[in-house]
C-alpha cells in the first residue's frame, strides 16, 4: 500500500505524511533556497516602502489612523466603529510616543469627525512624519502574509512551487497598491490564509498547539475586517468536506468539537481588543447617532432586528455591532461604476469581471494551465490538499458576487494567496510532466515581473495588457480601481513641471483630503463629497478656462450619476491632455460647466436658508434653476427656499418639477429622492 506508486493515496488516508521532492527536480541547497526566499521578501519589502513614499493619503487611510490613535489614548471606540479596530491599532502603534498635536472633538457625526480630524490630525503633525511610519507598520501584514504563503506552497507543493509562488506574489501590482496602505484589505488577506492554513496543519495532526493557533487566527480576523466573520463557516464547510470523503461521522463530531472551542477563543480575543466593555465609550457617552437612531438607517428591517437583538442581550461590543449595520447602510447606499454604466446596488459579475482585469496575465495564465496540470499529475490523488486550497475561495468568491457593495478589485485579495499556490502547484506539476516547461515558466515569471514594474509607482490603477492596459481600466472599472486619492504627489509633479497657475480641480476624495495639503492650489470645483457632505467653499461659474484637473471616479459619474446627472460628462468627448497614474485626467481649455455651477449655487442656497438670509438664499436657488432646471437639486433647493419664504404655490410647482426630474432622468439612480418630494407635495 505505500509503494512509490500509491503515495497520493497513502497521503490522503494519512496527510501528516510529507510528500518527498522527485528526484529528476534541480536540487537546491537550503542555504540557497533561503537565501532566495530573503531575497524576495527584501525585494517586496523594498517595493512596498517605495510605493509608501511616492503616494499620496487614500481615502480610509486618515480617519482609520487617528481612530487608532484616539482609541489607544482615550479607549474611546466611538469615532470610527465602521471597521474592527485590529488594523487601526497596528497602525497608530509608532505613534504612541511621539510628541503630537491632537484636534479636538467638535461633537460632529462619528464618521464625519473622524474623516475632518484625521485630516486635521495629519496636517498639524505633517503628512508623510505620520502617515510614512503607520504604513511600515502595516506593511507587516504583507511580509506575513508573504511568509505564509511561502509555508504553505513549501508544505503542499515542495520548495520550488514555494518559491514560484512568492515570485508572483512580490510582483503583484494589486498587492503592491495596497500593501503598504492604513487599509483591511491586505490584512485580511493575511488572516484568511492564516485561519485556513492554520486548520489545515491541525486536520493534519491535532495538537493542542495547532488548534490554539486556529483560534488566534480566527479571532484576529474578525477584529481585522467584518469579512472575517465569514472563515469560521469555512472551516465549518472543510471539515463536513472532510468527513465525507474519508466517511466518518465520528471525524466530523472530533472537528465539530474544535471548532466550538476555536469560536469560544476567538470571541474572547473580539471582546478583548474592546476592553470587554460594551459601551462605545468611558462614562457610558452614546455615539453620535445614538446606536439606536443609527439602526433605523439599516435598509432591511430584518437585518436591523437581528442587529437589534444582538444588542439587546450585549452579544458584542456595541461598536462591533454599529460597525456591522454601518456595512449594511453602506452596501446599500454606495453606487458602482461597471463597464460604462453606473448601478445603483452593484451587479453580481462585477467581482469576476475585476479579477479578469486586474489580475495580471502570468498569473491568469498559470491557472489557466491549471485543469491540464491536474490531468498531467496525480491532483486526483490529493483532494484533501486541493480542497483546502479551492473551496475558500469558491466562498470567499460566492459571497463577493451576493454582494452589491461594488466599490473595488480590492475586496477580492483574499483569495489570491490561494490561487497563487495553486498556480505554483501547477508550473511545478507541468514541469514534473516535461521539463520543456521550464521556459515557458520562466517566461511566465519575467513577464509578472516586468509587467509590474512597468506599472509602478501606479500600481492602484493597475490593469492587464488583455483590456488594453492600466490606461484603459477607467473604461470598465473606477473607484479604488484606478482613482482612490493615491495620485496627489504626481500632480503636484505634474503641476511644478508644467508652470501652472490657473487650475480647477474635481478631486474625488475632496475633503477627506484636500488637494491644498499637498501644496496644489487649484480652485475647487463641486464633487457630492465636498458639497453635500463637507460644504467646502467654491465659486464655480457657467465658464472656466485653464487646466482641469478630474478625477476618475467623478469623470464616470459615480457619485452625481452619468449622463444628464453628471457634471463633466462632456470631458468624455475631449482628449485629455494626460492620465496621471491612470486615474486622474488633464484637460486645457476652455469649457462650459453649468451643472457644476448649479450645483454650487444650490449648495449655497442651502447654507444661506439655514442662516435665515432668505433673499440670498432665493437668489442662488433661482440661478442654479436657471442654469440647470432638469437637475432635481437645484428644483429642490428652490422650492425648499419658496417654501420657507411662504410661497406655497410656486414652491409645489418646483417640488413637482424637481419629482418629475427624478422619475424620468435615470429614475433607478434618483429613486431614493423620491419619497421626501412627495412628502413635500401632499397637503
Amino acid at each position: 500500500m505505500h509503494s512509490s506508486n500509491r503515495t497520493g493515496y497513502y497521503l490522503e488516508i494519512n496527510p501528516s505524511a510529507e510528500r518527498p521532492v522527485p528526484s529528476y527536480l534541480p536540487k537546491i541547497k537550503p542555504a540557497h533556497r533561503k537565501l532566495f526566499f530573503l531575497t524576495l521578501l527584501a525585494i517586496l519589502a523594498a517595493q512596498l516602502i517605495h510605493v509608501s513614499g511616492a503616494t499620496s493619503i487614500t481615502w480610509d487611510e486618515g480617519h482609520h489612523l487617528y481612530d487608532g490613535y484616539n482609541t489607544w489614548k482615550n479607549f474611546d471606540y466611538r469615532l470610527n466603529p465602521e471597521v474592527p479596530p485590529l488594523v487601526k491599532f497596528i497602525s497608530a502603534l509608532p505613534l504612541l510616543h511621539a510628541d503630537l498635536q491632537v484636534p479636538p472633538n467638535q461633537e460632529r457625526e462619528e464618521q464625519t469627525e473622524a474623516y475632518l480630524d484625521g485630516r486635521a490630525f495629519l496636517i498639524a503633525n505633517g503628512y508623510d512624519r505620520i502617515l510614512f511610519p503607520a504604513r511600515m507598520a502595516c506593511v507587516i501584514f504583507t511580509l506575513a502574509l508573504a511568509l505564509l504563503l511561502y509555508a504553505a506552497t513549501s508544505e503542499i507543493f515542495g520548495p520550488f512551487a514555494a518559491l514560484l509562488a512568492l515570485a508572483l506574489f512580490a510582483f503583484d501590482p494589486n498587492f503592491l497598491a495596497h500593501g503598504a496602505l492604513v487599509t483591511t484589505d491586505v490584512p485580511c488577506a493575511c488572516l484568511m490564509l492564516a485561519s485556513i492554513y492554520a486548520w489545515y496543519r491541525y486536520c493534519k495532526r491535532s495538537t493542542t498547539l495547532r488548534l490554539f493557533l486556529v483560534a488566534l487566527a480566527i479571532g484576529l480576523s474578525v477584529v481585522a475586517k467584518f469579512t472575517g466573520i465569514f472563515f469560521w463557516p469555512m472551516l465549518l464547510l472543510l471539515a463536513a468536506g472532510e468527513a465525507a470523503r474519508r466517511r466518518s461521522l465520528r471525524l466530523f463530531g472530533q472537528r465539530l468539537a474544535a471548532l466550538v472551542a476555536v469560536a469560544a477563543v476567538a470571541y474572547i480575543i473580539l471582546w478583548s481588543f474592546y476592553g470587554f466593555r460594551y459601551a462605545p465609550a468611558p462614562n457610558g457617552r452614546d455615539t453620535n447617532p445614538p446606536f439606536a437612531e443609527y439602526l433605523h438607517k439599516v435598509p432591511r428591517p430584518t437585518d436591523a432586528a437581528h442587529l437589534e437583538l444582538v444588542a439587546k442581550h450585549h452579544l458584542l461590543p456595541e461598536a462591533y455591532i454599529f460597525g456591522l449595520a454601518n456595512t449594511k447602510i453602506t452596501e446599500n447606499a454606495d453606487t458602482s461604476y461597471f463597464f460604462g454604466h453606473v448601478y445603483r446596488h452593484g451587479t453580481w459579475l462585477y467581482f469576476p469581471a475585476a479579477f479578469l482585469i486586474k489580475s495580471t496575465l502570468p498569473f491568469l495564465i498559470l491557472l489557466c494551465l491549471a485543469p491540464f496540470a491536474w490531468r498531467l499529475s496525480r491532483w486526483n490523488d490529493r483532494a484533501f490538499d486541493l480542497t483546502f486550497l479551492l473551496l475558500p475561495v469558491v466562498v470567499y468568491l460566492a459571497i463577493a458576487m451576493s454582494s452589491s457593495m461594488n466599490i473595488g478589485h480590492r475586496h477580492l485579495l483574499p483569495i489570491y494567496p490561494f490561487l497563487y499556490i495553486l498556480a505554483a502547484g501547477a508550473a511545478l506539476a507541468l514541469y514534473e510532466s516535461n521539463r520543456r516547461w521550464a521556459a515557458p515558466i520562466a517566461a511566465l515569471l519575467i513577464w509578472q515581473v516586468a509587467t509590474s514594474v512597468y506599472a509602478a509607482p501606479g500600481y492602484m490603477g493597475y490593469g492587464n495588457e488583455a483590456w488594453g492596459g492600466s490606461d484603459q481600466v477607467h473604461n470598465y472599472l473606477s473607484d479604488a480601481n484606478t482613482d482612490w486619492g493615491q495620485q496627489l504627489k504626481d500632480v503636484k509633479l505634474y503641476i511644478d513641471k508644467h508652470h501652472i497657475t490657473n487650475c480647477w480641480f474635481a478631486y474625488f476624495v475632496d475633503g477627506v483630503t484636500e488637494p491644498s495639503d499637498y501644496g496644489i492650489h487649484c480652485k475647487r470645483l463641486p464633487t457630492q463629497e465636498s458639497t453635500l457632505w463637507m460644504n467646502l467653499p467654491m465659486d464655480v461659474p457657467p465658464e472656466i478656462d485653464g487646466t482641469v484637473f478630474l478625477s476618475d471616479s467623478d469623470l464616470q459619474g459615480i457619485e452625481y450619476g452619468p449622463g444628464a446627472l453628471n457634471p463633466y460628462d462632456s470631458f468624455h468627448a475631449i482628449k485629455p491632455t494626460a492620465i496621471i497614474e491612470h486615474g486622474l485626467f488633464v484637460y486645457d481649455g476652455h469649457f462650459s460647466l453649468p451643472l457644476a455651477s448649479a450645483l454650487d449655487q444650490a449648495e449655497k442656497a442651502d447654507t444661506a436658508r439655514y442662516a435665515k438670509h432668505l433673499d440670498a438664499a432665493f437668489a442662488h436657488a433661482r440661478q442654479a434653476v436657471a442654469l440647470a432646471p432638469q437637475s432635481v437639486r437645484t428644483q429642490s433647493a428652490l422650492a425648499d427656499v419658496l417654501a420657507e419664504q411662504g410661497r406655497s404655490a410656486e414652491a409645489h410647482a418646483h417640488y413637482a418639477a424637481a419629482l418629475q426630474n427624478a422619475r424620468t432622468i435615470e429614475p433607478e439612480l434618483q429613486a431614493d429622492q423620491i419619497p421626501s418630494l412627495e412628502q413635500k407635495l401632499r397637503p
